[in-house]
């Protein structure tokens, strides 16, 4: 252990400061962890501080058997955290959604089994209880399991339904948690979710309601000082506009529909509840779109306004001085 230990000490003396340089030690690290344990013959199904609390230490390894529930984040593989990045690269098998983009995909390691689960509204390629069979079965078999979920999949991910799955087989687990869609898509519009003088308040509600008794409560979300966010809403659009006027927001109260968050291909739509719908019409969105509703949207507006007067001044100058280059 102690030539380890100096083996360890003369790599860190080695390396720069530089980010991709503690990225490699960070991955050494974890790596001589993993093979301490291992050579220690220590029993992967033997119980761990998660089995007694659910919560995996940070500084626990990732062992053979497991299952690792990991955010993607909102699509920008930049945006995804050192640790699920670490997850991935240890990974046997990935169990991924639709909500995990191609260039996620592109960079997982070239052994690792994929399995698609995807869903989307109506359409779920595989129903939740055989997603719960599939991880216990790939654990089983002695693999590394990633459960990739975009976002973060304690926000409306079925995270706890696949926590119970593997708590009722005895897998050990680790939560990764991921930068949700609403975080992704303030910080690319260059706005806030809260703020002192807009919204005090921040609330995630999901559109996909399966009955009328799962309805929200409008009147407690039609209010002028928070900020409402819409997972999965687009086919309910209508629905939101209409309950949130008919409980007291205004028709001219501030919204927007973002489309592809955090990605090159975002898409934004600004309108209010009462024009939105119509809006939507003439400008269809692909989804996942995300439903912001809050007086934070002016902020958003008003930042792309000004990006797009800079934009046609930049376009202006250089006509400019083409007009120039070519009259001498």
């Amino acid at each position: 252990m102690s030539g380890l230990i100096r083996w360890k000490w003369r790599d860190l003396m080695s390396v720069s400061s530089s980010a991709e340089s503690l990225g490699i030690l960070m991955a050494r690290l974890t790596d001589g962890l993993v093979s301490r344990r291992e050579w220690r013959g220590e029993n992967r199904h033997a119980p761990t501080r998660s089995d007694a609390n659910g919560i995996s230490p940070a500084w626990e390894a990732f062992l053979p058997g497991q299952v690792a529930l990991v955010g993607a984040g909102p699509g920008d593989p930049d945006l995804m955290t050192l640790k699920a990045w670490r997850m991935l690269n240890a990974a046997d098998a990935v169990v991924y959604d639709r909500l995990v983009g191609d260039e996620i995909l592109a960079q997982l390691p070239v052994h690792c089994e994929r399995y698609y689960v995807g869903k989307a509204c109506g359409n779920h390629s595989v129903p939740q209880d055989e997603i719960g069979a599939l991880m216990v079965r790939l654990a089983g078999e002695g693999m590394r399991v990633v459960r990739l979920k975009g976002g973060d999949p304690g926000v409306f991910g079925r995270m706890g339904e696949e926590l119970a799955a593997l708590d009722d087989a005895a897998i050990t687990r680790h939560i990764v948690p991921g930068i949700t869609a609403a975080s992704g898509a303030a910080a690319a519009l260059g706005m806030p979710l809260t703020d002192r003088a807009h919204a005090q308040r921040l609330r995630f509600v999901t559109a996909q309601l399966c009955s009328k008794s799962e309805q929200p409560e409008w009147q407690q979300l039609a209010r002028r000082d928070e900020t409402l966010l819409f997972y999965m809403g687009l086919n309910r659009l209508e629905v939101i506009c209409d309950e949130l006027q008919r409980h007291g927001l205004p028709a001219d109260w501030p919204m927007m529909l973002v489309a592809n968050a955090s990605l090159p291909e975002q898409q934004t739509l600004h309108g209010s509840l009462g024009n939105m719908v119509s809006r939507l019409a003439e400008h269809p969105l692909p989804t996942p779109c995300l439903i912001i509703v809050g007086s934070v949207c002016q902020m958003a507006a008003g930042r792309e306004s000004e990006l797009a007067d800079a934009v046609a001044q930049a376009e202006a100058h250089m006509s400019c001085r083409e007009a120039f280059e070519e009259a001498c």
